[in-house]
């Protein structure tokens, strides 16, 4: 196996079995749908328990502990950091939202760092798809709080000469895709670049075959290793901070 055939193995998604077939289209379950799936469930089932371990038990009131202590770090910080500042009333509507996509992407990104796991974020299929939900939300939120025609009236600045307002409605309107767009490149490229380099320091080894080489390699990739779990928390961090940005310019235009 070449260095190309490695970074394919390891970068590319892979089909593992056939579920079922509709018309002409075979639908298989892939290496990143199953970390998608092991995420969500893994997520789901520890939520779960936080939530029980954070309900009092029946003698009386007790303190959040375990997980629960775990979860409410970040819920806490997210809601007061990122979502009520950006959003500011409406913030806590979309709450729920924000949270699911920090602990998704964030589950997916350390399930890639798991020995024989796969980065699923590390997808340009998969950070498509979550940029779309982006871009509805954006879009939804908007006409939610402001009704269609504010909405669509905070696409044109006040004060604007008549000849600029088709440019400028045309130029806001690709700001929606373009925004989206730059979420979507900006995980993939980020989670997908730091597996390419450890997996270059990893071929140097089979490249000039030396046992002298093998150390410096082996050092290197452990801490590309080490500095990736931060990534992993960075780039779910800087998605929902990205999103609760471009949420919250919908929601209140006047900041």
């Amino acid at each position: 196996m070449d260095f190309v055939e490695i970074l394919e193995h390891h970068l590319l998604d892979h089909k593992i079995v056939r579920l079922f077939t509709l018309g002409n289209t075979t639908v298989y379950l892939t290496m990143h749908n199953l970390m998608m799936t092991i995420a969500s469930s893994l997520l789901l089932g520890l939520l779960l328990i936080a939530r029980r371990q954070s309900q009092p038990t029946g003698n009386g009131v007790a303190a959040p502990h375990g997980w629960a202590n775990f979860f409410e770090i970040f819920i806490v910080y997210i809601r007061d950091e990122i979502v009520r500042p950006n959003l500011g009333h409406a913030g806590d509507t979309y709450l729920p939202y924000f949270l699911t996509l920090f602990f998704f992407i964030l589950f997916c990104n350390l399930l890639g760092l798991v020995p024989f796991g796969a980065t699923a974020t590390g997808n340009i299929a998969v950070t498509t798809a979550m940029a779309l939900t982006t871009f509805f939300m954006i879009n939804i939120s908007g006409v939610r709080e402001l009704g269609l025609g504010h909405y669509l009236h905070t696409f044109i600045p006040p004060g604007l000469p008549f000849w600029l307002v088709p440019l400028m409605f045309v130029i806001e309107v690709l700001g929606l895709f373009t925004k989206s767009f730059a979420l979507c490149i900006r995980l993939f490229a980020n989670m997908i670049a730091g597996h390419i380099v450890i997996l270059a320091f990893m071929c140097l080894i089979f490249i000039f075959k030396s046992i002298f080489i093998a150390p410096i390699s082996i050092a290197a990739a452990v801490g590309l290793g080490l500095l990736e779990l931060f990534v992993a928390f960075l780039q779910a961090y800087v998605f929902t901070l990205l999103t609760a940005v471009f949420i919250g310019g919908a929601v209140n235009p006047q900041h």
